[in-house]
């Protein structure tokens, strides 16, 4: 049964796409008793479908070929079920046209839970004690990884002066300022460098983290909760990374005395599973704030890339708090004294008026 979807300029034109995902669904399950309703889309050219028939559900991705490579969201699906995590599992595939069937976690993201009053310490420790799995048992999948490495890091962060301060904000930097964030990123390139190096999903987060209790396709694992999602850019670097995506999430925010208790639950959890977090807590934590500076550093320019290039106001709402958690990092360590009082003089007065 076909479900009439908007064409991506908003117009009621056919949806060339999802009729041929339709016409694979029905060589599938050999009729065309089921129905396509919209589950989500992302930031690229993915969208999902949810498929029901008969009392069952699954989620159907569209990757057209060409804009979008299924092969690491089918090899890391393929890692986080070997490893015991509830991650959606790989049915079927149309590699030639861009097609996957899988396994349904359910519609019911961190985000919507925590927003609706849910227990956050529960959800907190199974998203803790997930990724401690992960990064404790996904070793040998994880040397198989891309490497978040020197050019990556300085790519993404490079986000930050060209659409966050010039193009959001207009701002016309000098040359020393320039050069200051230049220095800037030197110290945090080398500071994540140095960290113990596992596998990143890169987006753990309260909207990629579902609440499953009782939904899982875990056999003897880890438990149902989370399910996680959107795990396709997934590298081998470190170890704070996943643990500040979720505890520093742009669309959520906690008490910073909530926060560094999560991370003590982390390192205790995570020595106990014979990860390597470093040689003291003092060192962590400030392993966690770099690693969480050059994130937010990213982000702020990912939001504003997303607005300005792809007509995606949505994320706008989220600069601010994502703005703070830079301010709450810089002002604490000496050697980002330069990046503190550039905050403060350009970037905090420039988003006043917006």
């Amino acid at each position: 049964m076909r479900v009439s979807s908007p064409s991506h300029d908003g117009s009621a034109a056919p949806d060339l796409r999802l009729q041929q995902l339709e016409q694979w669904l029905a060589g599938l399950f050999g009729a065309r008793d089921f129905v396509v309703t919209t589950a989500s889309a992302d930031a690229s050219f993915r969208r999902y479908f949810r498929v029901s028939r008969q009392g069952q559900t699954w989620i159907a991705m569209d990757a057209p070929p060409g804009k979008e490579d299924m092969g690491p969201y089918i090899r890391v699906s393929a890692m986080l079920v070997d490893v015991g995590v509830n991650a959606p599992k790989v049915l079927h595939r149309d590699d030639a046209n861009g097609f996957l069937l899988n396994t349904d976690l359910g519609s019911r993201t961190y985000l919507a839970d925590l927003d609706a009053g849910a227990d956050a310490e529960r959800l907190y420790r199974d998203a803790i004690d997930a990724l401690v799995a992960i990064q404790a048992r996904a070793g040998q999948h994880a040397a198989q990884l891309p490497p978040y490495d020197d050019a990556l890091l300085r790519r993404e962060m490079g986000l930050f002066p060209e659409w966050f301060c010039g193009k959001h904000l207009g701002l016309q930097l000098s040359e020393a300022e320039l050069v200051g964030i230049a220095r800037t990123f030197d110290t945090l390139v080398a500071e994540v460098l140095q960290q113990p190096r596992v596998f990143v999903h890169r987006d753990y987060h309260s909207r990629n983290l579902m609440v499953t209790d009782g939904v899982s396709h875990d056999k003897g694992g880890h438990g149902a909760n989370p399910g996680i999602l959107d795990f396709q850019d997934a590298v081998l670097g470190p170890v704070t990374y996943d643990l500040v995506s979720l505890l520093r999430d742009s669309y959520v925010q906690w008490p910073i005395e909530r926060i560094h208790a999560w991370i003590k639950y982390f390192r205790d959890t995570a020595q106990r599973s014979g990860v390597d977090v470093g040689a003291n807590p003092a060192q962590f934590q400030r392993w966690f704030d770099l690693m969480g500076l050059q994130r937010q550093l990213k982000v702020l320019g990912i939001f504003a890339r997303l607005y300005h290039r792809d007509g995606k106001s949505g994320y706008l709402k989220d600069l601010p708090r994502t703005l703070s958690y830079v301010r709450q990092v810089v002002k604490n360590y000496s050697d980002l004294e330069f990046l503190a009082t550039f905050i403060e003089q350009r970037i905090v007065p420039a988003m006043a008026k917006l």
